[in-house]
């Protein structure tokens, strides 16, 4: 098949957002203290947020799985009024600026929030805590997931489960034994970007839980910290969540991510 040929009035603009896009990454990996790098990854505050960084992920991952499986499900095959607005609200905390979904969880589980009295009553205060940037980072990262696995659940046929269930398997048998195994790649796919997604939040977790070493300082909350004081520190921790994306991109991609073929 003979290869196409690319006009250049396409070319060059395609070009200029590749070079939009590269340009500031390379600044972090040219720009980065490679002298110092590891000292500086080992430095207890560094560690300490590491830490906390995997836990407040790995926390909101699981919250992802649990409430947006169904709700993929949900939006996928059940018959439900307003379905589009339940879309629509999935899809609202990936469009939001971040602060301003600081503030929504603020206003929706801080203490004076709308939940903010009946959480005292039972013993839970979310501001400001570790519990609190768990929330704010699930809050933003489970569409994610949702909406990579609500598509591939559409796209399964019904007939599978269908034979499951006159076999007697019931409604969660199924999901777990037929479903799921079928929507494995973009569930995959959803989980590695929520996950990385939580990884990364910055804007809802220093509005709603703050910035305290040990309980809620993430990695990127301590980036923002470094810049201030230590630009070098700042850009070698980047690198580090630079190369935490770049791993799990360049892991999905052609197995658990689309990849265009238009071009070979």
């Amino acid at each position: 098949m003979k290869r196409r040929t690319v006009p250049l009035t396409l070319l060059l603009p395609a070009a200029g957002a590749i070079a939009f896009l590269l340009v500031p990454l390379l600044g972090i990996v040219t720009r980065a203290p490679w002298s110092s790098l590891a000292g500086r990854l080992t430095d207890p505050a560094v560690t300490e947020a590491l830490r906390l960084s995997l836990v407040v992920s790995g926390w909101a991952l699981l919250i992802s799985l649990l409430l947006g499986i169904p709700l993929a499900w949900l939006l996928a095959r059940a018959r439900v009024p307003g379905k589009p607005l339940i879309r629509s609200l999935v899809l609202l905390p990936m469009v939001l600026p971040p602060t301003v979904a600081g503030v929504a969880l603020l206003q929706g589980f801080g203490r004076r929030g709308l939940l903010g009295d009946w959480l005292a009553s039972v013993g839970v205060s979310l501001p400001f805590s570790t519990a609190g940037a768990v929330v704010a980072a699930a809050f933003v990262a489970m569409p994610f997931l949702v909406i990579s696995l609500e598509g591939a659940l559409a796209g399964i046929d019904p007939l599978y489960e269908e034979a499951a269930a006159t076999m007697g398997a019931g409604p969660l048998r199924i999901l777990w034994l037929v479903t799921l195994p079928m929507a494995r790649p973009a569930l995959v796919a959803g989980a590695a970007l929520a996950w990385a997604r939580a990884l990364g939040e910055f804007g809802a977790t220093i509005t709603f839980a703050g910035n305290l070493p040990g309980t809620t300082q993430t990695l990127p909350l301590q980036v923002y910290l470094l810049l201030q004081n230590d630009p070098a520190g700042a850009t070698a921790l980047s690198l580090l969540l630079l190369a935490v994306a770049a791993t799990i991109l360049t892991a999905l991609r052609g197995r658990w991510l689309p990849v265009g073929g238009g071009g070979r």
